[in-house]
């Protein structure tokens, strides 16, 4: 057997996908943008991290506001289409740099703000990287973490991590809010707020971006239809297999 590491599934997973991503609905929309636009109002001189940017929508909606904006990520696949499509937009601001999260290549305090959208349920220690994140940002640096939120009650957590992992390979796990504060409390930082979205997933769209394997893609499904009637009523799961999700936002500052 071929031995293979987290980070050889994840830029596997998302460098045969990369430009999907740009397109997807779900990355390329949500409210949570403009949230991180107020927070740059009059900081024009700013430098941010978009930390782990996928396709860089964070960076597009940022950079108008900003000095320069890093997108970062594990995937050089990813960044070619960040690099790309931030020429295309004319969106010279936009610089790209490559590696995990774990181990930034940044200074002490390189950072007003560190962005991360829709990634840290990929990172193989989380709490390393938000480690990391206090070490890069100034002192008074605020940070600004957004993804899918674990429920955090067992049944409805062991449910989320499962469809989760069979769909995407290169998923470590959904946090809750409440490990969510704990893990960022412990790197040093302090939680500012946080708040509860929530986002529902289209079946078809959801699978083809990862390009799930169909006997993944028939676990799923039957998983959906074999859980209890509080799992399915929770996740609203469709009759297409299309389901509704927790997200966090969560507000931090160094």
């Amino acid at each position: 057997m071929t031995s293979t590491t987290h980070t050889d599934v994840v830029q596997r997973q998302f460098g045969e996908q990369a430009n999907a991503y740009l397109s997807s609905a779900v990355h390329a929309q949500g409210s949570e943008f403009a949230l991180l636009q107020a927070q740059l109002a009059g900081q024009g001189s700013a430098r941010v991290l978009d930390l782990g940017c996928g396709a860089g929508h964070v960076s597009f909606h940022v950079a108008p506001l900003v000095a320069e904006v890093v997108a970062y990520d594990l995937s050089q696949a990813m960044l070619e289409v960040v690099a790309s499509a931030a020429a295309e937009r004319g969106l010279g601001n936009v610089k790209t740099a490559h590696g995990a999260a774990e181990r930034l290549p940044f200074g002490d305090a390189s950072f007003d703000f560190v962005f991360s959208r829709y990634s840290a349920h990929h990172w193989s220690d989380v709490g390393l990287a938000l480690r990391e994140v206090r070490r890069v940002l100034k002192p008074g640096g605020v940070a600004a973490f957004i993804d899918v939120m674990s429920p955090g009650s067992a049944l409805l957590d062991t449910y989320l991590q499962s469809v989760e992992v069979l769909r995407d390979t290169s998923h470590v796990r959904d946090y809750s809010a409440a490990q969510w504060q704990r893990l960022v409390s412990e790197a040093g930082l302090h939680v500012r707020s946080h708040s509860r979205q929530r986002l529902r997933l289209e079946w078809a769209s959801w699978v083809e971006r990862m390009r799930t394997p169909e006997p993944l893609r028939v676990a799923i499904r039957q998983l959906q239809q074999a859980m209890g009637q509080e799992v399915r009523e929770y996740y609203q799961i469709e009759a297409d297999g299309s389901f509704s999700t927790d997200v966090i936002v969560l507000w931090a500052e160094r």
